[in-house]
């Protein structure tokens, strides 16, 4: 259902109306909305969440570094600290004892203005842990039955499908047949090898690769190929490294994906699995879906692309033919840079694959948002005007660069930056690390053994 109430593009509309929310609000009773609420926040917290409580100090560090606050004008009621006033605090004031408005509105500021990108976190003097405060919310929503319909559904199929976007295993298959019959025109011997045991990588792709932008399967063939990778993709479920259950609070379902994923790579016995260019998907896997499952630590090493990438160039596998001459921008995925480190690699690549980097401010680990990420843009088409607004410090952050092409390495931070500069009407063109290689690259076969 779309938005009802929004009009005036320079403010926030709060009245959203979301179909699963509203049913999900019609069916709960005073006794089942306390009786979850006091369950999580009793039985499934402990000492970290009541030290958060506990020491934060309402100092309003935290504001500055939250791009809701910066793009809604300075507005205290989106700073961090506010948005846990909002809803934990007054939960556990209240021992649960909350009305059904108090629901709604805890689901908008969960759901759809908090990008869990821990960028606040790194401004809190105490380090509270803003994105597991939220999540911690978002668990409450989900045990309520009161998630946001878009994304609830791609958790539905999640469970269903093992895949985010209902892609059945025949039509798995056939997209993988398919972009590899294409990819001959360029290498006649070219295979998309499935199933192959043994072989050095697995490697793994979301959903909506298959479902919308099978090219890039195309050119990750091509590039496998050219470098001489042993590598392999799996038929059966766990090929998709999504995980959305992570960001609704479904965390047994997250859990199974994780499962699935890292049992796809078990059971065709590889060295190592290698991510596409998606951030949320990296993190379920390598941070919280591995414990979930019950691995303190992954039991296969993982990859992203971005690491992939740059062994691919620095070794020589992957050969330059001329540099890329547009003028490019670099975005920085939250649970990439912020989460994994890979912000410093990620600029060698660029350096080795284009003439003319021009940097973000701030950038790297201190860089913005893309705000899609933390499952936002998944909430789906009632939120988007409102994502909009939200958004504008990104706008105005792309913008200052001048850039021509930006890079942003995450299916996640590429759907939402294309919504940005869209909306913003941002002269910007929005690629992957994938495609400048593909572009650039040259198309002759690595000798230097496998």
């Amino acid at each position: 259902m779309q938005d009802s109430t929004i009009e005036n593009k320079d403010s926030v509309k709060t009245d959203v109306i979301d179909e699963a929310v509203e049913r999900g609000l019609e069916r709960l009773t005073p006794e089942r909305i306390a009786g979850v609420i006091n369950q999580v926040l009793a039985k499934e917290t402990g000492a970290r969440f009541k030290t958060y409580i506990d020491t934060c100090m309402r100092c309003g560090l935290c504001a500055d570094a939250c791009s809701f606050f910066l793009s809604n004008d300075r507005d205290p009621k989106f700073s961090p600290a506010a948005k846990v006033k909002q809803t934990l605090t007054e939960m556990l004031e209240k021992r649960g004892n909350v009305s059904k408005d108090f629901l709604k509105n805890m689901v908008r500021i969960a759901h759809t203005e908090c990008n869990v990108c821990k960028r606040c976190s790194m401004y809190c003097p105490f380090g509270i842990d803003i994105a597991y405060m939220m999540l911690t919310v978002r668990r409450i929503c989900h045990k309520l039955e009161i998630t946001p319909l878009y994304i609830q559904d791609t958790v539905n199929s999640h469970s269903a499908t093992m895949n985010q976007m209902w892609v059945k295993e025949d039509e798995w298959i056939d997209t993988l047949q398919w972009q590899e019959e294409d990819a001959r025109e360029e290498f006649e011997d070219l295979r998309i090898p499935l199933d192959k045991d043994g072989a050095d990588i697995m490697y793994s792709v979301i959903a909506p690769e298959p479902k919308f932008q099978a090219g890039l399967i195309y050119q990750t063939a091509v590039i496998m190929h050219a470098a001489g990778v042993n590598w392999t993709m799996p038929s059966n479920p766990g090929w998709d490294n999504s995980n959305m259950a992570m960001f609704t609070g479904d965390f047994e379902i997250s859990g199974r994906l994780a499962k699935a994923h890292y049992e796809a790579a078990a059971d065709l016995h590889v060295n190592r699995i290698v991510m596409g260019e998606c951030g949320h998907a990296f993190r379920s896997v390598y941070d919280v879906g591995n414990r979930w499952a019950g691995w303190r630590m992954p039991p296969i090493e993982l990859v992203h692309a971005i690491d992939f990438f740059h062994e691919l160039l620095t070794t020589g596998r992957i050969k330059v033919k001329e540099k890329y001459k547009k003028s490019v921008t670099l975005h920085d995925p939250c649970n990439v840079s912020r989460g994994r480190g890979l912000h410093d690699k990620a600029r060698e690549v660029v350096n080795l694959l284009c003439d003319n980097f021009i940097e973000m401010t701030p950038n790297k680990e201190h860089n913005f948002c893309c705000g899609a990420g933390g499952g936002v843009i998944n909430c789906g088409p009632p939120y988007k005007t409102t994502r909009m607004i939200n958004n504008r410090v990104k706008k105005e952050q792309l913008e200052q660069t001048g850039a021509e092409v930006l890079i942003a390495p995450c299916h996640n931070c590429h759907s939402g930056l294309e919504d940005i500069t869209h909306h913003y009407g941002v002269d910007m063109e929005i690629k992957f690390f994938g495609d400048i290689i593909y572009e650039v690259m040259e198309k002759t076969i690595y000798q230097g053994g496998v």
